[in-house]
Order: C-alpha cells, then sequence, then structure tokens
C-alpha cells in the first residue's frame, strides 16, 4: 500500500487529515458502542480504530487522492493515478483495497500465531478475581493495592477479594464524596 504523503496534492492531504482524524474517532466513540461484535473485542486502548481503521482508509484514500505527476517521481510504475484523476485510477484504488486485505489477514494469522505461543508459556488474561482487583494490584503497585501495605497478591493467603473489600467505606478529604 502506498503511504507517502508525497503523492497527494495539498488539498487532498487535508482532506485525508480530516477523515483520518474522524472516521477512526467516530467508529471508536458510536460504532464500537452500538455494534456487538466490537463490543465483544477486548480494545482498551483502541487500537483497532487507531491503527485498523485509520490505516485501511489511509491507504484508500491514498489510492483515490494519488496525483499521476507526483506518482511518476516516486513509483517505479508508469501511469499511476488516483481515482479522482480518471483512466485508470479506479485501478490503484482496487489496488489499495488488496493490499489492505492482505494486511488485515497476515496480521491475523500471525498475532494469532503468536498468542497461542505465549499461550503455552503464561495466560494471556488474567482471572475475574485479579481483574477485580486490578492489574497493578495483582503486581505489587501500593498505590492500588486493597488489601494490605503493598504486598502481592497471593490467591492461596487473600482469597476471593470481592468478599473482604466491597463493604461501604466513608470517604475523607479531597476524595470525600458530596
Amino acid at each position: 500500500m502506498i503511504y507517502f504523503s508525497g503523492l497527494v496534492q495539498g488539498w487532498a492531504a487535508i482532506i485525508m487529515g480530516i477523515l483520518s482524524g474522524s472516521v477512526p474517532w467516530f467508529t471508536m466513540m458510536i460504532v464500537h458502542k452500538r455494534w456487538t461484535l466490537l463490543q465483544k473485542i477486548d480494545d482498551t486502548l483502541g487500537v483497532f480504530h487507531t491503527h485498523a481503521v485509520a490505516g485501511l482508509l489511509g491507504g484508500v484514500l491514498t489510492g483515490l487522492f494519488a496525483e499521476p505527476e507526483l506518482c511518476a517521481l516516486f513509483l517505479p510504475v508508469t501511469k499511476s493515478r488516483g481515482g479522482v484523476y480518471g483512466g485508470s485510477g479506479g485501478i490503484q484504488i482496487l489496488k489499495q483495497l488488496v493490499g489492505g486485505a492482505f494486511i488485515i489477514g497476515w496480521n491475523v494469522v500471525v498475532t494469532s500465531i503468536i498468542c497461542v505461543v505465549i499461550n503455552f508459556v503464561i495466560p494471556l488474561r488474567m482471572s475475574e478475581e485479579q481483574l477485580l482487583i486490578g492489574d497493578d494490584a495483582v503486581h505489587g503497585e501500593e498505590a492500588y493495592a486493597l488489601w494490605g501495605d503493598g504486598e502481592k497478591y497471593d490467591v492461596t493467603k487473600h482469597g476471593d477479594i470481592t468478599e473482604h473489600h466491597m463493604e461501604t467505606r466513608t470517604s475523607t478529604g479531597a476524595t470525600q464524596v458530596m
């Protein structure tokens, strides 16, 4: 896929910038909350939206807006042009889509292999009990330890924390709830 900013005119780069900021935001803030399939994916940092959506969008928009004279400067393929420049421009969009599909397939396969290998060594997800107290506390971060003076979570010693630490506490000082 072509990701050279030098292949599009300034006006096209502005359009690409507006779309590459707003479309991934829309998919993360609106579509993600309404689409059940996306809600099942544990993507706390929005990696899917900021990389997959924005990357595919950037590739397709480059295929749409690639300026013929600029393509001649950078690309070994003669007469390359974006879709808005007519002629064979639609072919470049198709090439960008095929390239995007290849990258998606490659990422699914390679990431799955990596996860299977890692899962043989350590679990990929914490237990529900550990998730309740938080990953920082499980790893012994004192600021978030709910059971003692920064000691590490020990299932045999502490058991299920939901029974012991979910009682209502009176807050004081800066954290006081009014």
